[in-house]
């Protein structure tokens, strides 16, 4: 009789402790937006400064892949395009000699019309010399017809070398590593004297600072939740250590899914849940696959 108070006493105990523990309303792992960065140019990494645990920048050169065949590319196509540009006709030049003979012949053409106006010369003259400039100026039309037509091919020729130089400067930015977004380096995959080829797994970027719970919620808790709600996480990290954060809901699964094995709900083991990410500003403790559980705010 005494042995059965005693394991009555205990039990009570229990039921009591369980009764207090907290309740949640959903629960997940923490992830974070992950960046596979991979290599854009071909050949040796001839200097990285990449280290797992790093924080990095968004645009900061971070390693170096060898340049030296397309900085040789880009000198021959740059001395290629000061030979074409040389090879432009001057048209004004060419065309000076033509327009002088023009010049000359008119200011002829008017000294002779007043002496022919006064009769001391005669209207034949008049009438050789506006032959004469009709030629010239026939000449002059083709000769600047020839001389745009050249300088259109030149400036063709010209352009296309330029666009290869750009190409190649292109390719030479694409040779230097850099992050596209502020994070941390969660993975690095390749060390400096290694050869990368395009598409080469460089690092993993993440966003450490602002972190997402998925957590998983069933249909009939979606009426209790929109876009934009507040809510609290618990970030539990064994034992005691649980550190409470104010999340925001920031998307919602349009389609259900079977309840995950490791995820637990307010209807323990319910066959369908949504996904549910609820970003949270993380204080350094947050790490990638820390678990965590969701209290709506209502």
């Amino acid at each position: 009789m005494r042995y059965l108070q005693i394991l009555l006493a205990v039990a009570a105990v229990l039921c009591s402790s369980c009764s207090g523990k907290t309740e949640f309303d959903a629960c997940g792992n923490f992830e974070a937006d992950e960046i596979l960065v991979s290599s854009q140019g071909t050949g040796q990494l001839m200097w990285s400064d990449i280290q797992e645990g790093m924080t990095v920048t968004a645009g900061n050169t971070l390693g170096i892949i060898d340049t030296v065949q397309l900085y040789l590319q880009k000198t021959q196509l740059e001395l290629q395009l000061k030979s074409v540009m040389s090879s432009r006709p001057d048209v004004e030049s060419q065309v000076a000699s033509l327009r002088s003979q023009i010049a000359n012949l008119k200011s002829e053409k008017s000294r002779l019309e007043r002496l022919v106006a006064k009769g001391a010369a005669p209207t034949k003259q008049v009438d050789d010399i506006k032959a004469q400039i009709v030629i010239l100026e026939s000449q002059l039309d083709a000769q600047l017809s020839a001389l745009s037509k050249n300088t259109s091919a030149v400036e063709f020729n010209a352009n296309a070398i330029s666009a290869q130089i750009d190409m190649i400067e292109d390719k030479i930015s694409k040779c230097h590593i850099v992050s596209p977004v502020n994070g941390t380096v969660i993975a690095k995959y390749i060390h400096a004297g290694e050869l990368v080829g395009m598409g080469t797994p460089i690092m993993k970027v993440a966003d450490l600072e602002n972190m997402f719970l998925r957590a998983y919620f069933t249909s009939d808790q979606l009426g209790s939740i929109v876009l934009g709600d507040k809510v609290t996480v618990t970030a539990d990290f064994g034992g005691e250590q649980q550190f409470q954060y104010e999340g925001k809901i920031v998307w919602i699964s349009s389609e259900s899914e079977f309840t995950p094995k490791s995820i637990q709900t307010r209807n323990t083991r319910a066959n369908l849940v949504y996904a549910v990410k609820i970003a949270v500003r993380n204080d350094g403790r947050l790490k990638i696959g820390t678990y965590g559980e969701v209290n709506i705010n209502k």
